[in-house]
């Protein structure tokens, strides 16, 4: 197996744990949602620093901590994860995972138009394209319903946020995943160690207290997996693979969750598919004009 078809496999692994990872906290719906992100930022913590010290990289977040721009912009990131962390598992256990799906369907067009307003970074025709018909989706959804859909805007508006911060940040993604919930951990541990709304620090039973405690290998199993495969597979690649998360999101709430899929959803959704479409195509399309620009100047004789 090559490195590239490797790295395909990781993206798949890690696209599908996510979109099954709905199912997972739907287990722990009885708990609070603030308990669950509680457990799930500490014991990510725990998992994130053993996997480091493995590898002995637990250095390089002490580096990454140790200057204070990024400690600012890593503290900021770790918010932004939390707030969609936090929604996510609230929207999951309050029977809106559908809504939810709809977040990562738009952070795509989300991190596109974001990259257009504060790192003046062009984009083609399809692109604009892709980012008018997202927001004829959500406007369409806003009116259907009376009221927009708060949920998928916040969750896409809060990965979108991490996304830019991160893109601030010369530092791994695993490495700053770790400084991120190791900054939060403490907080985490508190509310743990403080919650008095369930019969015990881990939950109420000996199945929620399995579950709170995996959670932390659920978080970081994928992410490592994405890591690996973002250094092995096209960027055009790795943007098409990366809509099977939502879309097996949006199977487990329809059909796993038996959540009804109102009118308005369903005109709204197709309209998405559309805009991703465009934009996966537009994507392609200009790092395939990228990649033999680069070729014809790597060929072309010099003087």
């Amino acid at each position: 197996m090559s490195d590239t078809q490797k790295g395909i496999l990781a993206m798949v692994m890690a696209c599908t744990i996510w979109g099954f990872a709905a199912l997972y906290w739907k287990l722990l719906a009885h708990l609070p949602p603030l308990e669950v992100l509680a457990h799930r930022s500490f014991w990510s913590a725990v998992t994130f620093v053993a996997v480091l010290a493995v590898q002995r990289r637990l250095s390089h977040v002490r580096a990454a901590l140790g200057s204070p721009r990024d400690a600012v912009l890593i503290f900021c990131a770790s918010l932004m994860i939390s707030l969609n962390w936090f929604v996510f598992i609230w929207a999951v256990g309050s029977g809106q995972a559908t809504e939810a799906s709809l977040g990562y369907f738009l952070f795509p067009l989300v991190a596109v138009l974001a990259g257009r307003l504060l790192f003046a970074e062009s984009l083609a025709p399809l692109q604009w394209l892709a980012v008018a018909l997202a927001a004829c989706a959500v406007t369409l959804l806003t009116l259907g319903l009376g009221v927009p859909p708060w949920i998928a805007l916040v969750l896409a508006a809060s990965f979108g946020a991490y996304g830019i911060l991160k893109k601030r940040l010369d530092v791994g993604p695993v490495v700053s995943v770790t400084a991120e919930v190791l900054l939060i951990a403490p907080l985490a541990l508190a509310v743990i160690l403080t919650d008095t709304q369930s019969t015990g620090v881990l939950g109420n039973s000996g199945r929620d207290a399995a579950l709170l405690l995996f959670a932390g290998v659920l978080t970081a199993t994928p992410l490592i997996l994405f890591s690996y495969a973002a250094r092995r597979v096209s960027l055009s690649t790795v943007g098409v693979l990366q809509y099977l998360n939502p879309s097996l999101q949006f199977f487990c709430a329809v059909v796993l969750l038996g959540e009804p899929l109102g009118f308005w959803h369903a005109v709204s959704f197709p309209v998405i598919w559309v805009a991703l479409i465009v934009y996966s195509y537009a994507s392609w399309r200009r790092e395939k004009s990228a990649t033999r620009a680069a070729s014809s100047v790597s060929t072309s004789p010099t003087t």
